[in-house]
């Protein structure tokens, strides 16, 4: 089956409503006061279908100048507009915005009514057309044929049924590859059923049992039944009138405006960059107005911020950023409504190009806008990758941000690939630009680390992380893919960076030796050399882990340190006590190495950790064996 909406427009009373009815034989006024007043409130559904695998979804619009909020929520999924102008009034003020918002939201079909014909006489009928042509002149609907037909007497309704055919089989489907995205406009309940929304599929495809989320809402669901065109569906597509049955939501939990989504694509947004549109009969329009912001089913109010201007002028347009006051569902390429805040009416609209967009600095500029108000697909992709910098963007997120089938969008981040522009780490993407940026950074943040730390092995790896503001999992796979830097556990170097002592550093390092092999096992602290060897404590608690490192030294603990030497004879005095007893108290150990208590417990500790003793209440027990490496500390 082809599917395609059609949607009504034009003013109150002028019989749009009765012609859906004559068409279809369904009444699409539901309310019980739009049948007492005789007037369409809210929108009103009904289809049409041809023997030639078409369906023909119809939305019902109110006329009423104080409900275009309504016509607005039906009119974002039109494909074609059914423009209906009463033959006894003529063209009247909602014929006209009706007509601006479907202009204004690119709708690129239509056909052209004029009911109540049997009412009027053949010359003024004529003229009543003829007044018609001027008024859609230089619009979508300029030369298209106009009908003139009667509800009641049934005049022309099956040349209007055949002309519906003609134009909706000309109509470009909607993309049923793409994310599946119905935004909410009726929610309702069925007994035995539960919570039940309407709407348009605006893209993809949705079956029976899938999970969805329904947003801005946050809320996780699944499909527990579809229906379309009066039927029972497994499978609903772009393009179908759909209601769809949600398990375990409560229909005080969502309202017109939310969207039905899948899961874990899509990011409410309350901050758009666009370009904007006014009619040519607009009021100007100032930068920072509030005005009313009409996207698929969602209202709110909105701030807008010219780029580049103060305000905009009748039939001027710009770039922009709409500031919203609640969250919505949008992605790059969708078409929205704005009306004036006060009095209310319709004023512009224009084309959504960023849904989430980063934030932008004055000197930027707008050069992104224009790549994704005209650029190709994988330009646009481009663009909003590198716009992320460091952090890079999801590909799932790249599905949910721009309207386009996903055959397409994976088909371009391959060519990006291809070419270099673009650098996939596993579900992430980020720009060629960014990842080169990221190398001179790290680079020069090393080189810096080495000249100030020439002693120090490397940078700290979470001391770099966070001088680069990155995310953990993108720094460790940027940082992995580094040819010219070394990981060493949890420090990072330049690759061609070794410690060099300096010539005074040298002559420390043999002055250290010396001070320690002559104290034996009772050592001078890190805070005592320093004092006597008049060396800053920074350095020389550099000087010290690069002796340990080269293992001239043994770090009991972060104040004493033994010579090479010294610590093989502890551990040779171990051996030769244990092999003639098999516990030895502190004491024991106090006597064997010729020391105090105050040297003797962090030994114990340093060799209880190294697994050479094992501690048992108050005496130790041997563990070292043959094979075991003399200093475990070490490096081989």
């Amino acid at each position: 089956m082809r599917y395609v909406i059609l949607g009504t427009a034009g003013h109150i009373d002028h019989g749009k409503s009765s012609l859906v009815k004559a068409l279809t034989g369904i009444d699409p006024d539901r309310l019980k006061e739009e049948k007492e007043r005789g007037i369409t409130i809210d929108l009103g559904f009904a289809d049409l279908t041809y023997p030639e695998g078409l369906a023909v979804g119809i939305v019902d619009v109110p006329g009423h100048e104080r409900l275009v909020r309504n016509m607005l929520a039906g009119a974002g999924g039109i494909d074609l507009v059914l423009l209906v102008i009463a033959a006894d009034e003529g063209i009247m003020p909602q014929s006209r915005e009706h007509l601006y918002i479907c202009n204004l939201l690119k709708i690129k079909s239509g056909l052209i009514a004029i009911t109540k014909a049997d009412l009027v006489e053949k010359e003024w009928l004529e003229l009543v057309s003829d007044e018609v042509r001027a008024f859609v002149k230089g619009t979508f609907l300029e030369g298209t044929e106009i009908i003139p037909v009667s509800s009641k007497t049934g005049i022309n309704l099956d040349v209007l049924k055949e002309k519906i055919k003609e134009v909706a089989l000309k109509v470009e489907p909607k993309p049923t590859k793409g994310l599946f995205r119905l935004p909410i406009d009726r929610v309702f309940t069925l007994k035995g059923f539960g919570t039940v929304v309407t709407g348009t599929a605006m893209s993809g495809s949705i079956s029976v049992d899938e999970p969805v989320e329904i947003l801005p809402s946050r809320i996780s669901s699944k499909v527990r039944g579809l229906h379309s065109h009066g039927r029972s569906i497994q499978t609903a597509y772009a393009g179908q009138r759909v209601a769809i049955n949600l398990q375990g939501v409560e229909k005080e939990e969502i309202k017109r405006g939310d969207a039905v989504v899948l899961p874990g694509r899509f990011t409410p947004t309350k901050t758009i960059d666009a370009k904007v549109e006014l009619l040519s009969d607009a009021p100007v329009l100032k930068s920072k107005s509030l005005v009313h912001f009409h996207l698929g089913t969602s209202e709110t109010i909105a701030r807008v911020i010219l780029y580049d201007k103060e305000e905009l002028k009748a039939g001027e347009g710009c770039f922009c950023q709409f500031r919203l006051q609640e969250p919505l569902i949008s992605m790059s390429g969708d078409r929205y409504i704005i009306r004036r805040f006060s009095p209310v009416d319709t004023i512009g609209g224009g084309e959504v190009l960023d849904p989430a967009p980063s934030r932008r600095r004055r000197k930027e500029g707008v050069d992104d806008l224009k790549v994704f108000e005209n650029g190709m697909l994988d330009e646009k992709i481009a663009m909003k990758v590198k716009k992320a910098s460091l952090h890079g963007i999801p590909i799932s997120l790249i599905e949910g941000w721009i309207k386009a089938e996903i055959p397409s969008i994976k088909d371009s981040i391959r060519l990006l690939k291809e070419k270099g522009i673009v650098i996939h780490f596993e579900d992430t993407l980020l720009h060629s630009s960014a990842f080169s940026a990221f190398r001179e950074t790290v680079n020069s943040a090393l080189n810096d680390f080495h000249k100030r730390n020439p002693l120090k092995p490397g940078m700290p790896k979470e001391e770099l992380k966070t001088y680069l503001r990155v995310e953990q999992k993108i720094f460790n796979s940027l940082i992995n893919s580094l040819k010219d830097v070394v990981i060493d556990k949890e420090v990072i170097r330049s690759a061609g960076f070794k410690v060099a002592l300096s010539e005074a550093d040298e002559t420390s390092k043999t002055k250290i030796l010396g001070l320690l092999d002559k104290s034996g096992f009772q050592p001078p602290t890190k805070e005592e050399l320093s004092s006597t060897l008049s060396i800053d404590q920074k350095q020389l608690g550099d000087i010290l882990k690069l002796m340990a490192k080269e293992g001239s030294l043994v770090r009991i603990n972060e104040s004493i340190y033994l010579t090479a030497p010294a610590y093989k004879k502890m551990i040779d005095s171990l051996k030769n006590f244990f092999s003639k007893k098999p516990e030895m108290t502190v004491a024991d150990f106090r006597d064997i190495l010729g020391t105090t208590r105050k040297y003797a417990l962090p030994f114990l500790e340093y060799l209880d950790s190294n697994k050479v003793t094992l501690r048992v209440g108050d005496v130790r027990k041997f563990l070292l064996k043959g094979s075991q490496p003399l200093f475990p500390d070490l490096k081989p």
